[in-house]
């Protein structure tokens, strides 16, 4: 697959990843990969059906098309204990199909209810693993060009 790293116009030098803990590496690809319509990067030796196998340490996700921000999910031996410092947000049109297409994929609510502040509706899930994001529907306006 061609890479072209995501820079955001800022410094040229410096590419975007995001990376994430989780102790089990399958399970939270296959729920990430479905997430996010990503892939597995297969020059890593990674299967596209889940990936590196029991020892593996890492499973790198990527943009269907090899443009945008990575996901690498590392392994760890510790579950993970209290809230994340910093979380993925997933923008969404219709937040309720997403919300439900994303419990069906393998999330969970943190509380259920709907969160709503200046327009912005979301709700508060977390990944298998515990890992805590949001689901959001912007404002109408922002879908404007």
């Amino acid at each position: 697959m061609d890479r072209e790293p995501t820079r955001y116009n800022g410094k040229p030098d410096t590419v975007l990843a995001l990376v994430l803990d989780c102790v089990d590496l399958d399970r939270t690809a296959a729920f990430w990969r479905s997430a996010l319509g990503y892939v597995s990067d297969a020059d890593a030796g990674e299967a596209e059906d889940g990936g590196g196998g029991e020892t593996a340490r890492y499973h790198r996700l990527l943009p269907a098309d090899g443009r945008g921000v990575e996901l690498l999910l590392q392994r760890v031996d510790e579950p993970k204990l209290g809230k994340n410092r910093m979380h993925v947000d997933l923008r969404h049109r219709d937040l309720g199909a997403e919300t439900a297409r994303l419990l069906a994929a393998g999330a969970r609510h943190t509380t259920g209810e709907m969160l709503r502040e200046d327009g912005w509706c979301w709700y508060v899930l977390e990944d298998p693993e515990g890992n805590e994001f949001c689901v959001l529907q912007p404002p109408e306006e922002m879908f404007e060009a």
